[in-house]
This record gives structure tokens, C-alpha cells and sequence, in this order.
């Protein structure tokens, strides 16, 4: 996947492009100008223009004219419930050198002053509930943003509210006032199968209200390293920089998911898109509904998947010779997962209505799993089928991939850090795990550091830095504590 996936991040024409490389991994944080794309290829698409009749109906026996397919009686009732968003937002520049404690230190360099500009951009939302005026859109669109427009189709413009974010799965809830809109109808995504034609809505480059047919590629695609929890629909309906956040439709008009990344070697479109499912969709906005942000818990079973030899060892392959659910090799302490008495070993094969074939199918369940939820989780242990009931508790203990918080954290595994030590305060965040080949290996961090600090405020959990690194996304100043002492770490 390495030098291949960019995430559409949107921006309108004559806008920003902003671009953050990691490692060989290229993820596109703000789109090519629509207008740069344009006028370099202005004269060769004249040059190919070439004039063909429009499709001709065809006619009966009788020359009568005779209905042909159309997606259009359909998209007249859904387009509307496909908006626009710009935002607009000031961006502190900075110069990553001169800031530097260390060289500003060693150099004697003085404190200058704060230059500031003023950026915008563009994406693509979906309304989810007209008479409250709910929006869903991707988190990255919104990112930073001190204002948020939303264009309807009828030409108005409305101011929107954040509602709050859930960046583990990158979507957002905006709501404005309820006024003449329409909403779209959520489908079951569970049901989706490869080959189901879909149709994606949005507005790439600032092309209001345009319209891509497909089919679906894939289901629970993973390990792409876009998000803390992945399990995206593939399709290959053309998704271009401008389409995040808008909708994912199946023949009847129904959402089926949210547009968010693409699979582009060459930055454009190739035909391999991926949308978060609409059911992930539902369940998350409901919680930000609710409360206004994601409470999601932890079950604490790590499982690994199951080759034909640990399944037939396990007792657990289908009719079909195919291997089935997910074995559990470790339970975390005062987890749910204890709570409901797994051990390893167990093969989990189903929770709730939903059959766990992959560990991709499991980091689904837990990705709508929130505190205070209950769950059937069907099991095999030692050849013999067993249930029980888990419920879902706060993690003390969070751990989440540091890719969820920047791009430059990709190869990184954080836990908040709860226990006294030799710290003064005994609280933090520790890093439990850094890839050798990550970018924060390279710039210094190490398995065990404890970071108290980012972009000098202090930290104390997970919450706190996610906070601290949301309002400075152009660096990444680390405070850390390590064998006694403290040191500074910048990841560029």
C-alpha cells in the first residue's frame, strides 16, 4: 500500500494545497487545485473534443419510443440531501528550525513574532435528519475549521455548528437551521454484497452536485493505515479530491456509506475509493447526538485470525473447509473482556446478529461498541459452542493508534498511563509501540516514552493530546520522559 494511498482531503479551486508525506506512505491532506488541473489540460481536451450524437432511444416494431434505464427519477430525490461545505480557517506560520528549543537555545535566536494566514477549502456533506438539521460529513473537512458554510442545492448558504468529531473513524456532525431540507435514508450496510451497483454524490473540485456510478469492489477492506478502525467499503465509482464527506448511494436512493479516501498512485482517480459504511455511520452519529462526542469502550480481547491449520486445531472449520472467527491470544486486565470470562484461546465466531469471520469484521463490532453497551459473543472453546454476555466499560487504560491523532504518529501505538512510577505525577501518555521504519522512530521517539507534553501544553491522556495536537496541526513538538529525564522530540 506504501506510495499509493492518498486521502482525498478537499480544497476548492485557487485554494491551498497542503500535502503531508510520510515515510513512503503518501496521504494527500488537501487536494490539486481544481483550477491547476484545469488549464494545464485546457487545450489537449479541446483538442480531442469530437462530436457524437447523443444516445438514441430505442424504438418498437411500431416506432414507438421505449423507456430507457435512468438513474435519474432517483437522483432528483436524493441530490438534495447533498450539500457543500466550505470552511475557513487561520493557520499559524511557523518555521519548525527556528522554533526549535534546542536551536533557539544553542543560537541565541530571539523570540519573533506570530504570522498568521487565512486558508479555505471544500468539501462534501450529507444530510441525515432535516427537522434537526444534521450534516454528516468526514472529520478531516472540517479539521481546524473556525467557520463552516454549508451550500444547498437550492442555492442557499448556511452558517453550520460543529457538533463534534469522531476522528478514530473520521466523520463529523455539523447541524444548521432546519429550514426547507431534505434528508436521506440510511440502508442497511450489512447487507451490501460485491457487485451491487452504487452511485457516489458530492462535489469534486467544486463541481456541485456530481454524480458517479460503480459497483461495490470489496467489503471490509483494512490494514490500509487510513483510520484507528477500518472497515471501508470499495467501490470503484470515480472519487475525486472534493468528494469527502458525500454520500454513497445504492440503486433505491439510500446511503450506504460516506466517501473518504482513494487509491492513487498517480494522484488521480484509478477506480478504488472507499466509503465508511453507513451502519458505522448511523451508530457513531447517534453518539454524537447524544453526547456530543464518541465514549466508545474498550473490550480488551486482541485476536489474531485463523489459518486452516490453528482452525482445524481449534475446532472451527466450516462445511466449506473455510476458517471461522477470530482466536483471542490475550486478555487485558480489568477489561470487558475478563469481565465476560474469555481467556486465550477462545475463537470468537459472533457478536450480537453479526457473524465475526475476520479481524476486520471484529474491529467493526468494536468500533460501535460504546460504554455502557451489551453484547452476545457467541464462542468456541475447546470445540464446544458457548455465549456470554460482554458489556462494554470506560477504559482506563485507552490505547488507540497514533495515526488517529496526526499522520506523523503512523507507526505508533499510545496508552494513557495510569499507574505510579518514578514520574512525579504519574500520568501521561506512553508509547507502547514504534515501528522501526515509522517517521517518529526516525526523529527520536522509543517504545516506552512517556509524552507529558505537545506543542507546549501539557498532557495527561489521550483526550488532552488529541486537543493539543488539534489546535496546531502544523508541528509536532513532544515533551517526553524517559529513564528519569526529560528530552524534546520534533517529528517532522
Amino acid at each position: 500500500m506504501e506510495n499509493l494511498l492518498e486521502r482525498h482531503r478537499t480544497q476548492s479551486a485557487m485554494h491551498t494545497v497542503s500535502v503531508s508525506i510520510v515515510a513512503a506512505l503518501i496521504i494527500v491532506m488537501a487536494p490539486i487545485s481544481p483550477q491547476a488541473t484545469t488549464t494545464a489540460s485546457k487545450s489537449a481536451f479541446h483538442s480531442q473534443l469530437t462530436a457524437f450524437p447523443a444516445a438514441i432511444p430505442s424504438s418498437s416494431a411500431e416506432g414507438e419510443l421505449q423507456p430507457l434505464p435512468s438513474l435519474a427519477d432517483m437522483l432528483q430525490r436524493v441530490n438534495p440531501a447533498v450539500v457543500n461545505i466550505a470552511t475557513r480557517s487561520v493557520v499559524r506560520e511557523s518555521n519548525r528550525l527556528l522554533e526549535d528549543p534546542f536551536f533557539r537555545r544553542f543560537f541565541n535566536v530571539p523570540k519573533s513574532r506570530q504570522r498568521y494566514r487565512r486558508t479555505q477549502s471544500a468539501g462534501s456533506g450529507v444530510v441525515v435528519d432535516a427537522e434537526a438539521g444534521y450534516i454528516v460529513t468526514n472529520a478531516h473537512v472540517v479539521k481546524n475549521a473556525d467557520e463552516i458554510s454549508i451550500g444547498v442545492s437550492d442555492g442557499r448558504n448556511l452558517e453550520a455548528t460543529l457538533i463534534g468529531t469522531d476522528p478514530e473513524v473520521d466523520l463529523a456532525l455539523l447541524q444548521v437551521p432546519a429550514q426547507d431540507l431534505i434528508a436521506i435514508e440510511y440502508a442497511d450496510s450489512a447487507r451490501l454484497r460485491v457487485g451491487d451497483f452504487v452511485v457516489a454524490i458530492g462535489n469534486p473540485f467544486g463541481l456541485n452536485q456530481t454524480v458517479t456510478s460503480g459497483i461495490v469492489s470489496a467489503l471490509g477492506r483494512s490494514g490500509l493505515g487510513i483510520e484507528g478502525y477500518e472497515d471501508f467499503i470499495q467501490t470503484d465509482a470515480p472519487i475525486n479530491p472534493g468528494n469527502s464527506g458525500g454520500a454513497l448511494v445504492d440503486l433505491n436512493g439510500r446511503l450506504v456509506g460516506i466517501n473518504t479516501a482513494i487509491f492513487a498512485p498517480s494522484g488521480g482517480n484509478i477506480g478504488i475509493g472507499f466509503a465508511i459504511p453507513a451502519n458505522m455511520v448511523s451508530a457513531v452519529t447517534a453518539q454524537l447526538i447524544d453526547q456530543g462526542e464518541v465514549n466508545r469502550g474498550f473490550v480488551g480481547a486482541i485476536v489474531q485470525p485463523l489459518n486452516r491449520e490453528l482452525a482445524k486445531a481449534f475446532g472451527v472449520i466450516s462445511g466449506d473447509g473455510i476458517p471461522q472467527g477470530v482466536v483471542v491470544v490475550d486478555v487485558q486486565s480489568g477489561s470487558s473482556a475478563e469481565a465476560a470470562g474469555l481467556e486465550p484461546g477462545d475463537v470468537i465466531v459472533q457478536m450480537g446478529d453479526n457473524p465475526i469471520l475476520t479481524v476486520a469484521d471484529y474491529s467493526a463490532q468494536a468500533a460501535v461498541m460504546f460504554i455502557g453497551d451489551e453484547v452476545v459473543v457467541r464462542y468456541v472453546r475447546q470445540g464446544i459452542k458457548q455465549r456470554t454476555s460482554l458489556r462494554i466499560v470506560a477504559d482506563e487504560q485507552q490505547s488507540i493508534a497514533g495515526q488517529s491523532l496526526s499522520p506523523r504518529l503512523r507507526g505508533v501505538q499510545l496508552q494513557n498511563l495510569r499507574e505510579e512510577g518514578d514520574r512525579v505525577s504519574g500520568s501521561g501518555i506512553v508509547a507502547t509501540e514504534v515501528e522501526r521504519r515509522s517517521p517518529a522512530y526516525g526523529f527520536g521517539l522509543r517504545a516506552g516514552d512517556i509524552v507529558v507534553g505537545v506543542n507546549r501544553i501539557a498532557v495527561e491522556d489521550i483526550a488532552q493530546m488529541r486537543e493539543a495536537v488539534r489546535r496546531d496541526s502544523q508541528q509536532l513538538l513532544l515533551r517526553i520522559f524517559r529513564n528519569s529525564r526529560f528530552y524534546y522530540v520534533v517529528i517532522r
